[in-house]
């Protein structure tokens, strides 16, 4: 696979169909710059705002103007609770957002849950719900209101799923309830450590706080989507804060039933792509069933001269992502259909 892909190297016959724009992390706080919980990483709170105004800046001239862009979450930083400035920050940044000509769809991420709670969430601006598409008559697409899911077809044949990776999670709900006992009980199972953000010594070191999972009944409608994508002959873009694919990247960030995800999109053939943030650090693999996964670059961790996000351009017979300052440019091909067959 080629990392930077030459443009001119692409069949001039290849029509493009549609792009989007993808940003992860940003992670904005009207702060210095700082460093990660482990004191080795460079985080540029304020500078991330220039560079998602930037970003926006870019995919606004582009001649191709992007159909949409996914912003993949963690959109303001868990310092801003800290300070009582969650909502001025949030603000902020959907103001600048209001530059993007084209729409957003928001993914919520662990950041969004240091911040607010879920209850919060749902009522505010990054709920992007509002932009799906409904299926009539097969209501089994719909997703429920337990979980915060939806998808979209921004070219016909082509459809998004977008994940909530915080359905089983103790962040940003009730310590009462129900669920978040279910959750801890998940959590204290897999990790015994006092500090549950960290991850030193387990053997699956990606049962820690900050990371989540998907609810049971989020992937049976996950599955029920698919199914439908698979008998009318779409391709599937998955979106999710978390990745669930190990060999993209360190396993640390992983979605905790990353394995009950992959069951679900492996069982289909429709499944072309998974995009993810968290990682910070990037990370690309292509699956032994032919999905791309792509973990994006974060913001946050992007210094001042640089930059942190893309432009997706889909093709009959590939995506190519083209990348500016820290991701790289990618060209995914889709697997071939007799490869659906296995």
């Amino acid at each position: 696979m080629d990392d930077k892909p030459n443009p001119g190297t692409l069949s001039e016959n290849s029509e493009r169909l549609f792009s989007f724009g993808v940003i992860a992390d940003i992670q904005y706080a009207d702060l210095e710059d700082g460093y990660n919980f482990q004191g080795n990483r460079r985080r540029y709170y304020r500078h991330s705002l220039l560079h998602l105004q930037g970003a926006i800046e870019d995919w606004n001239k582009e001649s191709s103007t992007p159909c949409c862009v996914l912003q993949l979450g963690d959109l303001i930083d868990g310092y801003n609770a800290q300070y009582k400035a969650s909502e001025k920050s949030l603000e902020v940044v959907m103001n600048a957002f209001k530059m993007l000509e084209v729409p957003v769809h928001h993914i919520w991420g662990n950041h969004e849950f240091y911040n607010f709670s879920r209850d919060y969430l749902t009522n505010s601006k990054l709920n992007t719900k509002f932009l799906e598409d409904q299926i009539v008559h097969h209501p089994e697409t719909m997703p429920s209101e337990n979980y915060y899911a939806y998808h979209f077809v921004p070219f016909p044949k082509f459809r998004f799923i977008l994940l909530d990776a915080y359905d089983l999670s103790v962040l940003g709900i009730d310590q009462s309830s129900p669920k978040y006992q279910q959750c801890m009980k998940i959590l204290r199972e897999h990790n015994p450590n006092v500090e549950l953000n960290s991850p030193q010594g387990l053997s699956e070191p990606h049962f820690v706080q900050f990371n989540g999972g998907f609810s049971q009944e989020q992937l049976n409608w996950l599955n029920d989507v698919l199914t439908f994508s698979d008998t009318h002959q779409e391709k599937v873009v998955i979106v999710s804060h978390l990745p669930i694919y190990p060999d993209s990247f360190n396993s640390v960030c992983l979605a905790w039933n990353y394995r009950d995800a992959l069951a679900v999109m492996w069982s289909h053939q429709c499944v072309v792509g998974f995009f993810a943030g968290h990682t910070h650090d990037g990370g690309y693999s292509q699956d032994p069933f032919g999905v791309h996964h792509v973990n994006l670059e974060g913001v946050i961790e992007t210094a001042p001269d640089s930059q942190a996000f893309g432009t997706v351009h889909v093709y009959p017979d590939k995506m190519i992502l083209k990348g500016r300052g820290r991701v790289p440019d990618r060209i995914m091909n889709f697997k071939k259909e007799a490869s659906f067959h296995f």
